[in-house]
């Protein structure tokens, strides 16, 4: 398959009734050879959710939705060529990681684009999307964790900006392993 031009795909937030192209999009992310190193979640563990999961997802993170936005590059004739999704985190309350939240921020998490969009700028259009939505909402700035080995992303987001800010956190359940805090700030 040959990856069409920029003007041929749309990149758009879901739609929360879209909660079944949301779970495909998932757990074909979660088959990539990198997912061990880009996910803290499973293809079981994924697979296993039952479907009031998925419509929670979806709705969560759909357009109109005030705490997340999921974007998608839709493409003509073809499944969803790529997703993120950007979490709104407040300042004064805790991360996932149980880390204090110091500033109104956007967190970038659930990046994929699949292998033959690679390469064409999709992923430039996901993030542009998405960091505007965050931008949109207040955030002061926008961060997102990469696993310490996953050179391919490490790579692809700081050519759209982020740095390392210093922190780094154990990788959940991967002792010895890490995820550094890349953080893109408001120019």
């Amino acid at each position: 398959m040959s990856a069409s031009a920029p003007r041929d795909r749309v990149v758009r937030a879901i739609r929360a009734d879209e909660w079944a192209a949301v779970k495909e999009m998932r757990l074909t992310a979660l088959r990539d050879p990198l997912a061990h190193l880009a996910f803290l979640e499973t293809y079981e563990g994924a697979v296993a959710r039952p479907e009031s999961y998925w419509r929670e997802r979806a709705a969560g993170a759909a357009e109109g939705a005030a705490g997340a936005r999921q974007v998608v590059a839709e493409v003509p004739g073809g499944p969803w060529a790529g997703t993120l999704t950007v979490l709104m985190e407040e300042a004064g309350t805790t991360d996932w990681a149980g880390c204090p939240v110091e500033r109104r921020q956007g967190h970038v998490v659930g990046v994929y684009v699949r292998p033959e969009w690679r390469g064409t700028g999709l992923v430039e259009e996901l993030f542009d999307a998405g960091v505007a939505w965050a931008w949109g909402r207040g955030a002061e700035r926008v961060r997102l964790f990469v696993h310490e080995d996953n050179g391919r992303a490490r790579s692809c987001y700081r050519k759209l900006g982020f740095v390392p800010s210093g922190v780094t956190l154990p990788m959940q359940g991967a002792p010895g392993e890490n995820e550094l805090e890349l953080v893109l700030v408001r120019e």
